[in-house]
């Protein structure tokens, strides 16, 4: 609130100015973050705040919005707060969410002027921002999921097709986090995601595996890692011959994926029977005949190495081609023809670009305009409702210009018509949002 006085200038009149709106706080996707990891430094997050007005009409500056980088396949949801039950995904680099926004600005008792109020003495309080907890999920997009048990051979398969530079040792679990990779060719590229903790009970968190199986549900293809020789990495043999070994621990990660998403159990199949090295061309020869037995005509069976490279040309093929070929079909295109070019660091020509976000428009639901009124005991209305309540919030009850400006909005609201109606007198108490005032104006609609 603020009156101009200057020298040689009668009747100045109001000058005061409005205050700035609070910054918004953002989430940026960002295409070269992989994890969520420089959120954990800080447990609160706020934007600027909005500057307060100032007298000659000077309005206040908003508040600087607080941008938050999270990687691509980050999933947000609120938690706690005003933004409680809210939803956003994330998935193409530029991509915005405004998950909290920012308090509005009071306007400065110049606004307020008319014919006859053209000195007022009150001006409106700014209205405090959105606030809450947000809960953040990294999905990782990729294309195809390897899959398998522990030891399996994953991690040196995606080091041997990409230039992905996962841990790989002779001991299970090895692999503690998820590797994204890149396979080239000329017509494209696909990201190949490598998937570790799948053990029996992944899908109800035995070994985080519930946590990791989030990770593939954006894949279009799936690889099932099979060791072929799993008596050297330490796994009994007790019973049944190898070939049921196999089988078995092929039924015990597929049984864990169809517990996690039945999207999972759908996705089509590419089987790599790996470390081929290992044992003599007549077990190979045999597991691909069993595997084919099991899973049908269907579904590739492709036997490699990740220490030789045998295998490994034929499988990127396979890769390239299903993925690619999924991707121009779902465009109205032809499949094309992939050729391989392992460990391209660089797009070819004609590499599949990002998916467009279709444009959109946003819709906010507004502040819901309807209102309760209760008579508890007489003398005394109690009035409840967002629009009301947002009403009072700005305004100094203390002050009698801004009382009586407050009764002029309830009268328009219908809110008067409406206390006339529960019995209201002049000079009865009004509760409205926890704060307690006389109303002398008549009650008339």
């Amino acid at each position: 609130m603020s009156f101009r006085r200057e020298a040689h200038v009668p009747r100045g009149g109001p000058d005061g100015g409005d205050g700035g709106r609070g910054g918004d706080v953002v989430l940026v996707c960002d295409a070269s973050l992989r994890d969520l990891r420089a959120l954990r430094r800080r447990t609160h997050y706020r934007a600027g705040a909005g500057v307060a007005g100032h007298g000659a009409l000077r309005h206040g500056a908003n508040g600087e919005p607080l941008m938050l980088a999270v990687p691509p396949g980050t999933q947000v949801t609120g938690s706690a707060g005003e933004i409680e039950g809210r939803k956003w995904d994330l998935v193409a680099d530029g991509q915005q969410a405004v998950v909290a926004r920012g308090g509005v600005g009071g306007r400065g008792n110049k606004r307020f002027t008319s014919p006859k109020r053209q000195a007022p003495h009150f001006a409106e309080r700014g209205v405090p921002g959105e606030h809450g907890e947000l809960q953040l999920e990294l999905k990782l997009l990729a294309d195809v999921g390897l899959v398998g048990l522990p030891n399996a051979g994953k991690s040196s398969l995606l080091a041997r097709l990409t230039r992905a530079t996962p841990k790989v040792a002779a001991y299970p679990f090895t692999t503690l986090e998820p590797n994204l990779g890149v396979l080239s060719g000329e017509a494209g590229q696909v990201v190949l995601a490598d998937i570790p903790g799948l053990i029996e009970g992944a899908s109800s968190g035995a070994g985080l595996g519930d946590e990791f199986l989030a990770h593939i549900e954006r894949t279009s293809l799936l690889v099932h890692v099979v060791d072929l020789a799993p008596e050297l990495s330490g796994e009994p043999i007790q019973g049944g011959s190898v070939g049921e070994l196999l089988q078995s621990n092929y039924a015990l990660i597929e049984r864990e994926l169809a517990l996690h998403d039945d999207r999972l159990a759908q996705l089509p199949r590419v089987i790599a029977l790996s470390k081929s090295d290992l044992v003599d061309v007549i077990r190979a020869q045999q597991a691909v005949a069993d595997f084919s037995a099991l899973v049908g005509p269907d579904v590739p069976i492709l036997v490699t190495s990740s220490a030789t490279g045998a295998g490994l040309g034929a499988l990127a093929v396979e890769l390239l081609a299903q993925v690619l070929a999924a991707d121009t079909a779902t465009a109205g295109g032809q499949g094309p023809e992939a050729s391989l070019r392992i460990g391209a660091t660089s797009p070819p020509a004609g590499a599949r670009e990002e998916p467009m976000l279709a444009d959109h428009m946003l819709f906010r639901p507004g502040i819901e305009s309807g209102y309760e009124i209760e008579h508890p005991r007489a003398g005394v209305f109690c009035v409840s409702g967002p629009t009301v309540e947002r009403l009072i919030e700005r305004f100094d009850l203390e002050n009698v210009e801004a009382v009586s400006y407050v009764e002029t909005r309830l009268r328009r609201l219908g809110v008067l018509g409406a206390l006339r109606a529960k019995g209201f007198e002049p000079g009865d108490e009004v509760r409205i949002g926890g704060d307690a005032f006389a109303l002398f104006a008549s009650a008339k609609s």
